[in-house]
């Protein structure tokens, strides 16, 4: 009881404790000048979350020298969720057919319709199982520099080899602003900028890039505005692959690109290799272009959701809201198949015309 009488008191003590207001002082404030306010400067404190350990690290210079990387496919399960038998095997395939890097969950691999829970593991999953074979690079980009950090620091973490960013979309920032968000970061590890103004409504100028390549861990750009830009890169000794397979071609023969990040990869891997690796040879170039242009007459991923289904390579599931191309494209695709050969696309099995009926379409997952 000695107690609570004690504390009581003690509270009693505090409240009178309280300054009284002075007539004074508040006469003063009224009539003193109005200043805006200052920004508070906030010292940067959060170090990056990194690991130095190099057993099993990939070196920038490594992820330079790649020439055909594969913007890889998801496949999904009839319930939305991933199918991890057919992305082994579609993985195993561009491992076999040539490919040396695999872009993981980004714009083709629907990183837009997963949680950062399934990127960050699908990203683990894919170093887990071919690190050793092939270069993960993960899409752990984001219009939120604070997501960007974060889904780079548990990318890294689980051992991919480098991370792919775009530039802020929708909610755009100014020049400075790309720069500052590209340099939080850049510091994590070996990284490739993707610029594609189609998607985001914002080109990454020239100026932007020959900034932030001052830091040792730019590992070169994707590049979709076109290849005279990537001359441009190319001229000042900046690694930059085609972010386009119609100009892929050409951008490595005549514009100096080092490759191409690609989607027709994921059907063709051999045949783009062949591109890329034995010199100019644009017969072989005309060859697949009936193909590459009936991949890209709706926005990406359709196409290829569409053609892998139909190749029997991936259940015919699609996540809202990417719906499959109609009935006269998908005839259209398979006289494609056979005017190209059967033997150069992926899969084993025949390619056939699906029915309407036999697509899904998942809208909760």
């Amino acid at each position: 009881m000695a107690m609570l009488k004690n504390y009581g008191a003690c509270l009693k003590d505090s409240t009178l404790q309280f300054p009284r207001p002075n007539c004074g002082d508040i006469n003063k404030r009224r009539n003193a000048k109005w200043k805006s306010a200052q920004a508070a400067v906030i010292p940067n404190f959060h170090l990056p979350m990194r690991s130095f350990e190099v057993k099993n690290r990939t070196s920038v210079d490594d992820i330079k020298s790649l020439r055909l990387i594969t913007a890889i496919k998801t496949p999904y399960l009839p319930d939305g969720r991933f199918d991890l038998e057919a992305y082994d095997a579609l993985v195993n395939m561009q491992i076999v057919d040539g490919a040396e890097g695999v872009i993981v969950g980004g714009t083709t691999g629907e990183g837009q319709l997963m949680s950062w829970d399934e990127h960050i593991m699908l990203i683990g999953h894919t170093v887990n199982c071919f690190g050793g074979s092939i270069k993960v690079i993960g899409n752990t980009g984001s219009n939120s520099t604070r997501e960007a950090i974060h889904a780079t620091e548990q990318g890294f973490a689980v051992g991919m080899h480098a991370a792919l960013h775009i530039n802020p979309y929708y909610g755009k920032t100014s020049l400075e602003g790309l720069v500052s968000h590209f340099e939080s970061v850049l510091p994590m590890g070996p990284t490739v900028i993707y610029n594609v103004p189609s998607r985001t409504g914002q080109d990454i100028p020239p100026g932007v890039i020959h900034t932030v390549a001052q830091s040792a861990n730019l590992a070169g750009v994707k590049e979709c505005v076109g290849n005279d830009r990537i001359k441009q890169y190319t001229d000042n000794r900046i690694v930059v692959w085609s972010g386009n397979d119609d100009q892929c071609h050409d951008a490595k023969w005549d514009y100096g690109a080092t490759g191409v990040i690609s989607v027709t990869s994921n059907l063709i891997p051999g045949l783009m290799r062949q591109l890329l690796f034995k010199g100019k040879n644009p017969s072989l170039n005309a060859k697949i272009m009936p193909l590459v242009n009936w991949l890209f007459e709706e926005p990406n991923p359709i196409g290829l959701n569409t053609a892998l289904a139909q190749l029997g390579v991936v259940r015919p599931v699609f996540r809202l809201p990417y719906v499959p191309l109609p009935l006269a494209k998908r005839v259209e695709f398979v006289n494609i198949v056979k005017e190209i050969g059967r033997e150069n696309f992926v899969g084993e099995k025949d390619v056939k015309v699906l029915d309407d009926d036999d697509f899904i379409l998942v809208g909760r997952y």
